[in-house]
This record gives C-alpha cells, sequence and structure tokens, in this order.
C-alpha cells in the first residue's frame, strides 16, 4: 500500500507530535502482562489507530500471521564513515505543507516521525539514527517497498525471457480471465496502467484497499464477514472499469496479479524468491519476513518487514547497477530499464503530485530529477531512495499519522535532495 492517487492538501495537525507520540514514553505494551491501557491488539483493530500504530509498525510480526524470507551465509558488514555535518543541513519544504522552512535534516525526521533512518554514501554508512522502539535488530514494515522488490523480480523475469509483457495475464493466470485483469498486459500490469473497478483512497472506509486488506487478514474481518477469504479469492472479484495501457493508477491489487504470476511462473512462493535473488546472496544481516493471508500466501503488495540496514544494502545493490560482492544479481538492463523511467504523460493521470514530472516503471517511482534519483515508496514514511548522482542511498522506516506520501514529501524529497548535495560537496 502507497497513496492516494488524489491530491490532496496538508492536513490540519491534530495530531500528537513525534516527542509526545513516542511509543517508549508511552509505555505501550510494557509489563507482564502489559496495563488495560497499555495493550495493543490486531482483534481490535488497535495497532491500526496512531499513537499505538508508532509501536504496531514496529512489532507487526506480533500481531499477524508472517513467513521467513530467509538470510544465508556470512553478513557483508557495512563499512562505517559517520559524519557530524548532516544534521545542521537545512532544505526548503515542498508546499502545500504544514512548516513553512528553512527546515533543517534534524527536524524533518521528527516532523515525519522516523523511526529509523540510513544515509549510505559509496556504500559507507555516513549516517544512521534509531527512534522510539525500533533498533538495528528489529524488523519494521515496509509497506509498498514491497511493490519495488516484486517489480524488480517481475522485470528479471522479462529480462530472463520466462515473462512476455505483451502477453496478457489470462496467459499466465487463466483464473482471472472473466476479473478485470484478464486482458491487461504484463507490461501494463509492471507499469500500474489498468483500468480496474479498485481505490486506493486510504480516507475512504469503503476503498477497494480496505476490502482487499481484510481478505488478506491485514484487518480484522467484522462479525458476519461474507467476503473473500484471501488474496486469490478477491483478486477473482475485481472488475474492469475501463481500458488498459493508458493512464498509471497506482492500485495495490496490481501488484498481488503479478505476485501470482511470479509463484505461477517459477514454482517459487515469493519468500523464496526474494531470498534466493537478494537476501541470501546480499549477505544480510537478518531474515525478513512477509506477512501471509488465511493459504499462507505472502502479501506481495505491502507485507514486507526487514531491519533497516539491511532495506540499505538492497538500494545500494541497486545503485551499483545489480551488483554486489562481485555477482551481478539483477541484469544491467534491468536496471537500466528502472532508472529510465515509464511513461511521463500517463504518470500525470494518477502519479504523485509531489513528484511532477516523474514516472513509475517496474514498481518503482522515477523522480527525473537532475540527480537520476528513484525510489521504493510506502506509506505513513517507508522508503528506499537512491540517487546515482550523489552516490547515496536513503533507508526510511517512519509511522507518520497519515498514510499518503503527499503528507510526508514536501519535508522528506527535500530533505533527501539537501543531504545529496552535501555528500556531493565531499
Amino acid at each position: 500500500m502507497n497513496q492516494s492517487n488524489q491530491a490532496a492538501p496538508a492536513a490540519p495537525r491534530t495530531y500528537p507530535d513525534a516527542h509526545d507520540s513516542d511509543p517508549v514514553r508511552l509505555g505501550w505494551m510494557v509489563g507482564a502482562p502489559p496495563p488495560r491501557d497499555k495493550i495493543i491488539s490486531f482483534t481490535d483493530g488497535s495497532f491500526n489507530t496512531f499513537p499505538k500504530s508508532r509501536w504496531a509498525l514496529s512489532n507487526y510480526r506480533q500481531l499477524v500471521p508472517t513467513v521467513a524470507v530467509a538470510r544465508g551465509g556470512p553478513v557483508h558488514d557495512l563499512p562505517y564513515a559517520l559524519r557530524d555535518d548532516l544534521d545542521a543541513v537545512t532544505c526548503t519544504p515542498l508546499q502545500p505543507s504544514a512548516f513553512a522552512g528553512p527546515m533543517t535534516w534534524e527536524e524533518s525526521l521528527y516532523a515525519n516521525y522516523t523511526d529509523g533512518i540510513v544515509v549510505l554514501h559509496k556504500g559507507r554508512i555516513v549516517y544512521e539514527r534509531y527512534f522510539g522502539v525500533l533498533t538495528p535488530d528489529t524488523a519494521h514494515i515496509a509497506y509498498s517497498v514491497t511493490k519495488s522488490f516484486v517489480g524488480t523480480l517481475g522485470a528479471m523475469l522479462v529480462a530472463d525471457g520466462r515473462l512476455d509483457p505483451a502477453a496478457p495475464v489470462s496467459q499466465y493466470l487463466p483464473e482471472l480471465a472473466h476479473s478485470g485483469f484478464g486482458d491487461a498486459s504484463i507490461r501494463d500490469v509492471l507499469d500500474m496502467r489498468l483500468g480496474i473497478e479498485f481505490s486506493e483512497d486510504y480516507t475512504e472506509p469503503t476503498a477497494g484497499i480496505w476490502n482487499f486488506a481484510r481478505a488478506g487478514g491485514l484487518l480484522p474481518q467484522p462479525p458476519g464477514y461474507a467476503g473473500p477469504g484471501n488474496f486469490y479469492a478477491f483478486l477473482e472479484t475485481v472488475a474492469k472499469n475501463g481500458p488498459h495501457g493508458q493512464g498509471f493508477r497506482y492500485q495495490t491489487a496490481i501488484t498481488e496479479v503479478l505476485a501470482w504470476i511470479l509463484r505461477r511462473v517459477t514454482g517459487q512462493p515469493l519468500e523464496a524468491l526474494i531470498s534466493h535473488h537478494f537476501w541470501q546472496p546480499l549477505g544480510m544481516e537478518h531474515d525478513a519476513l512477509l506477512t501471509v493471508d488465511s493459504l499462507g500466501t505472502a502479501f506481495g503488495g505491502g507485507g514486507f518487514n526487514a531491519v533497516l540496514r539491511d532495506q540499505a544494502r538492497f538500494g545500494e545493490m541497486m545503485r551499483n547497477g545489480g551488483r554486489a560482492h562481485g555477482k551481478q544479481l539483477v541484469p544491467p538492463e534491468v536496471i537500466a530499464d528502472i532508472t529510465r523511467g515509464g511513461d511521463r504523460e500517463a504518470f500525470k493521470v494518477g502519479g504523485a503530485p509531489t513528484i511532477p514530472g516523474g514516472s513509475y516503471r517496474n514498481m518503482w517511482w522515477v523522480m527525473h530529477n537532475k540527480h537520476g534519483a528513484y525510489s521504493a515508496r510506502g506509506i505513513h514514511g517507508q522508503a528506499i531512495y537512491i540517487d546515482p548522482t550523489a552516490e547515496m542511498v536513503i533507508a526510511r522506516f517512519a509511522s507518520h499519522p497519515l498514510a499518503g506520501n503527499f503528507n510526508f514529501d514536501p519535508t522528506s524529497l527535500p530533505a533527501y535532495q539537501a543531504i545529496a548535495e552535501r555528500l556531493l560537496q565531499g
């Protein structure tokens, strides 16, 4: 899950700030057992309410079923070259925003309810901080950053000739022949250019994204619930509402279709694919996790949980043209395809208003800025931001009270650019 495709003004600041909502300060889930007023639960939905969500996003594995994405072999350490000049770097927030500039890098971290952030420069950690209950060894949910893992795997199958980008979805998934996905091409799936009946508006309680979440066990199902009970069943119910191959429309259900195709083509579950292609060869510190539905099917649209430095390792591999530790993990042509970006005219239809001139390719957000930056993005502030020109990777976890990226892009994107400019200065 990521963001509504509709532009929205900055929301009024009606939430406690980062200090007052700090989960350690509030004492959530402390005690044996915790006091009743400090308990956070999945079944009552309290995990999904702010400020309890500031604890929940760093403890998702304690709330819903997950499956491991296994690491393997020796850990490849990230060298440290910490800098003490970055906190004072200033930027001017985009407008509209609840903040008027200038703002320092450190101030931006609090404004965005950051739980943890790592900045790599030329493969070395130059900045690393954790807030709240997140630690270097704690897995945090990445939400729609997951999509970029799935999109990269899909693009790799295209490059290997195992997936025909011009073929319809129904060629691989006949189960979806009569759904809204059936006649969409694989290329349109990879770039989210489908005409389907599915709303990603997080402010609308009846939107398709919430029904999808209930079907996949990501939200509690209300008494008497009679809807789909897993991701597969939900996808078969999605109808077509327009032509495919035209405007970009961000819809989590599309990624779930791609994840299903990956399983069908390779014969492997998503957790095994991410482990084999990325988590094992990159020498990650910890197993990652994927949330699963009632059938044990991993959630490809937003269920990934990992520690922060491992997220940064993945981003660094992408920055290095798909290479790591002497091995080519992602074909160079896949990296080149992502960094070139997608159709910028199509992006204008449903793209992020905070990324004017941007595009979407293989489930990556491409900025088309002067540094050629591109990013994996998730609701509430999750990100892997790659700046090839500055040789910089930023991995961030956050628990912003509002879901859509347009709520915190104004204080995130200028801050990323300001750090990149400082790193370029030496």
